[in-house]
């Protein structure tokens, strides 16, 4: 039987951790007592440095319970790091290794079913969620935009999968061969190339807490996701750029034939609004090309992605 580990990114979240690790220890259990998973597969939280008492209530559910173990981050590298992080403790130990959020608003049961398909070759079981009812009109509206735009610019993701996954040992090693700094996991784990899966669940309403995910992560995350799998955006600017060259030339063929006929009207608005117009996208260029820049200054620093402060296993 494999050895399984759940890993659980935590950052504040001391309202949940108490009812999280009473749900995925039933869950590790009925799979011991069924046999699915051997006797000392464990549940490892990543404590992301927390400002309340996350990693304190670790540490005191590790005592309690040798199958909650913990990883405490000496700062705070954000969720893609600490899971990785995660991964790369729990690789060490585990056969296969099954990432979820502290709050579960995914399927923790849905955990049985990855690991039947598991059994059944698939090195990779992705947690799909089935329908965004419990989602706000507007994030449901911005979650089908931010995937078909990942789909335009040839980024390899799965749809309504975010990170709720299992990955077989082989799959997590080579995961941790990517050195890239800018993490968009959802982006990499597709491209391991490995056989994969996927179970559908429902997902629930957070019953305590609040989302570390608000609008802005998910902003700088999506953000992340195509600077990091694409260079369309460099297209797109080239594109504009000839655009903007056919415009000039017809611009320039209107002016003479007004000058010719005499028809040249004095003022200053057309002009303002083609500096300004040409200023903007000007601007804008740049700016995309300034954001590929950044990526590569953080890529050629090598810094380490994440600081483990203590191990409790």
């Amino acid at each position: 039987m494999k050895r399984l580990a759940i890993i659980v990114p935590c950052f504040n979240e001391e309202a949940v951790l108490w009812d999280t690790t009473k749900k995925l220890l039933a869950v590790l259990n009925g799979m011991k007592r069924d046999k699915v998973i051997a006797d000392n597969s464990f549940l490892l939280y990543v404590n992301d440095g927390s400002a309340d008492m996350t990693w304190s209530i670790v540490k005191k559910l590790h005592t309690e319970n040798s199958a909650v173990c913990g990883v405490n981050l000496a700062g705070n590298v954000g969720h893609q790091k600490a899971l990785v992080a995660g991964l790369s403790t729990a690789v060490q130990y585990a056969d296969i290794m099954v990432s979820i959020d502290a709050d579960l608003q995914d399927d923790e049961n849905a955990i049985v079913r990855m690991v039947g398909l598991y059994e059944q070759g698939n090195d990779i079981v992705y947690g799909v969620r089935s329908s965004r009812k419990t989602d706000t009109r507007f994030k449901r509206i911005t979650a089908v935009m931010f995937y078909r735009m990942m789909r335009s610019f040839g980024v390899k993701s799965v749809f309504n999968h975010a990170d709720f996954r299992l990955m077989s040992k082989r799959a997590v090693l080579y995961l941790l061969q990517f050195h890239d700094r800018n993490l968009f996991l959802r982006g990499m784990v597709p491209m391991l190339g490995y056989k994969t899966a996927s179970v559908y669940y429902e997902r629930k309403s957070r019953t305590a807490g609040e989302s570390k995910y608000p609008l802005a992560k998910m902003l700088a995350l999506a953000l992340d996701g195509v600077t990091s799998f694409s260079i369309k955006p460099f297209h797109f600017v080239l594109y504009l750029g000839v655009a903007f060259l056919v415009i000039s030339f017809a611009i320039f063929c209107w002016v003479s034939y007004s000058y010719i006929t005499g028809r040249v009207v004095p003022g200053w608005s057309s002009l303002m609004l083609s500096v300004w117009f040409c200023s903007g996208c000007v601007l804008f260029c740049l700016g995309v090309i300034g954001e590929y820049i950044g990526k590569i200054y953080v890529e050629v620093k090598n810094r380490p992605l994440y600081n483990i402060e203590q191990v409790l296993m």
